[in-house]
């Protein structure tokens, strides 16, 4: 059994999918953080058979609709002297805004760089979302 210390102050970022804690871990730059940070991989879970866990022994900055974008599954847990103050559960974001890119080589992006790269979600189910100049669709694989 792996036992990890409970957190007096920090954050919970608690049921990502199996194997997608990389891409949280490496979106928050994690890897270059200066606080005590456990990772856990494949971890069993009743409820989903195996999720990834990250705990941060301290508080940090997150973009909710990013981390959303990478699976709207996870919960966060922010911990304030031990107790869980608050518990915030993800969603798909309805727009994102220079996080998804049009390849469309004709979307008006491609060739007045100023433009902000806007796409709105059109399926929650299948996580597709539209850009809102050209209606090239992107799916949540596409966020790197």
């Amino acid at each position: 059994m792996l036992i990890i210390d409970k957190i007096k102050n920090g954050i919970v970022i608690d049921h990502i999918k199996a194997g997608q804690g990389v891409r949280v871990f490496d979106w928050l730059s994690l890897g270059k953080s200066p606080h005590t940070i456990a990772f856990v991989v494949n971890a069993p879970s009743p409820r989903m058979g195996r999720k990834d866990i990250i705990k941060i022994y301290d508080t940090i900055n997150i973009n909710y609709d990013i981390l959303g974008l990478i699976d709207p599954d996870i919960t966060v847990s922010i911990i304030e002297n031990e107790i869980v103050t608050q518990k915030i559960m993800l969603r798909l974001p309805r727009r994102v805004e220079n996080v998804l890119f049009c390849k469309n080589p004709r979307c008006i992006t491609s060739t007045e760089k100023y433009i902000p790269h806007i796409f709105r979600l059109t399926d929650s189910a299948t996580g597709i979302y539209r850009c809102e100049y050209c209606d090239e669709t992107r799916g949540t694989e596409d966020f790197r």
